[in-house]
């Protein structure tokens, strides 16, 4: 075979520069992305190196030898560097290849048609030779295009950090969410997951935007809203089964590390064992003020609630779920009783006698509202029974409430 090839090399020569002219008139049509990275000129010479050393690679010798796969391997990764994809890549080696095998059958008939017979067994080491060279291009692709995302996530990771942590002048904040593709000013949300909770599952359909960066302490989303409200957030993360807090919208990139910090701050107000939710800050705004707080929070849960802690697990359970439960029913004694499957008396009954162990009423507002917040605090964060401290005096409790069977009745249906 090396012999024939030698035998017609210059014609051979002159059917590849005409194959190539005629390859580069068809590449526009058959293979749009490769031919718009290259001028007309370029294509042509491009198609012609890539033709003329597989015939130096058939007559090297040795079957299957490819005697230099530098340029493939250069073409790889420039191609990848270019975007390109790498089917568009191997779909033009293989146009090369068929080609090729036409130039040199017609080469061949040209200088002695008793000789085709010689070409046909010599068709598998011409296919060797184009699988080798487009093997290593793609080889170099493949790794170019590793190389390159491992430095555009390190890249995006660097930005949203930008973003998340506001450090660095305000322009820096703009910056980065322009080179993130985010608008100048939009509708954007933080969203941070809980513990163990992942953003693996894609979004349906509808749903919005989010960049995700994983760190040390967790999961954070950046979520670029556009027109979609709020909730959809919710809806997007409901089935991942995770806990998670939402911030509220914010307009401009450099808002962001601020609701980032507000994201986090949502997150606390949903306590592990709830379960997974989603907490949206503006939807738990009491709870917030509690979680945002822990020191006051801890003094709040002993001087509202101490002497109900102080008290034997079950009797400290029981209590504070019927103070749970009565603020979830809006204070509605009746609808309480029924979610807790007792009888109505029973819940005044223990509301009663949390009243006389707070020294709080039921049907004092300001009241309920420092027990709504204690019991908040409970929830957040489960104190250890302490020592009572000598309680303040209290205001006293209404007559009507100490003796009606349902306390504080103008507060409770």
């Amino acid at each position: 075979m090396e012999r024939i090839i030698e035998e017609i090399r210059e014609d051979l020569n002159r059917r590849i520069a005409v194959a190539a002219h005629r390859l580069a008139d068809r590449m526009p049509t058959e293979e749009p992305a490769y031919a718009a990275l290259l001028g007309r000129a370029e294509l042509r010479d491009r198609l012609h190196d890539v033709l003329r050393q597989a015939v130096e690679g058939l007559a090297g010798g040795s079957p299957g030898l490819v005697p230099d796969l530098a340029d493939a391997r250069a073409e790889g990764a420039l191609r990848a560097g270019q975007g390109l994809p790498l089917d568009s890549l191997l779909r033009v080696y293989r146009l090369g290849g068929r080609l090729l095998w036409q130039s040199l059958t017609e080469a061949v008939a040209a200088h002695d048609r008793a000789a085709l017979p010689r070409l046909l067994t010599a068709a598998p080491a011409l296919w060797d030779v184009m699988d080798r060279t487009a093997d290593a291009a793609a080889e170099s692709y493949r790794r170019a295009e590793t190389v390159r995302g491992e430095r555009e996530r390190e890249l995006r990771a660097a930005l949203l950090d930008t973003l998340f942590d506001g450090a660095g002048p305000p322009e820096a904040a703009a910056e980065s969410a322009h080179r993130l593709g985010l608008p100048e000013r939009g509708r954007f949300a933080v969203v941070v997951l809980g513990p163990g909770g992942s953003a693996d599952a894609h979004p349906g359909a509808g749903a919005p935007r989010v960049l995700w960066r994983i760190r040390a302490d967790g999961e954070t989303g950046l979520v670029d809203l556009g027109h979609l409200p709020l909730e959809s957030v919710r809806d997007a993360l409901a089935p991942l089964g995770v806990r998670a807090g939402v911030s509220p919208v914010v307009s401009s990139p450099a808002e962001l590390a601020r609701a980032r910090r507000l994201a986090v701050l949502a997150l606390g107000t949903a306590p592990a064992s709830e379960g997974p939710r989603t907490s949206l800050l503006d939807e738990r705004l009491p709870a917030a003020l509690v979680a945002a707080e822990p020191d006051l929070a801890g003094r709040l849960r002993q001087v509202v609630l101490g002497p109900v802690l102080a008290l034997a697990p079950e009797d400290r359970r029981v209590l504070l779920t019927t103070l749970g439960t009565w603020l979830t029913c809006q204070g509605s004694t009746t609808y309480a009783a029924q979610r807790l499957y007792c009888h109505r008396n029973t819940v005044s009954n223990r509301l009663r006698r949390l009243e006389q162990l707070t020294g709080r009423s039921l049907s004092d507002p300001a009241h309920v509202v420092e027990l709504a917040l204690a019991h908040t605090a409970v929830t957040l964060r489960p104190a250890t029974p302490a020592p009572v401290p000598p309680p303040a005096p209290a205001p006293p409790v209404p007559r009507a409430s100490r003796t009606s069977p349902t306390p504080g009745d103008t507060a409770r249906r």
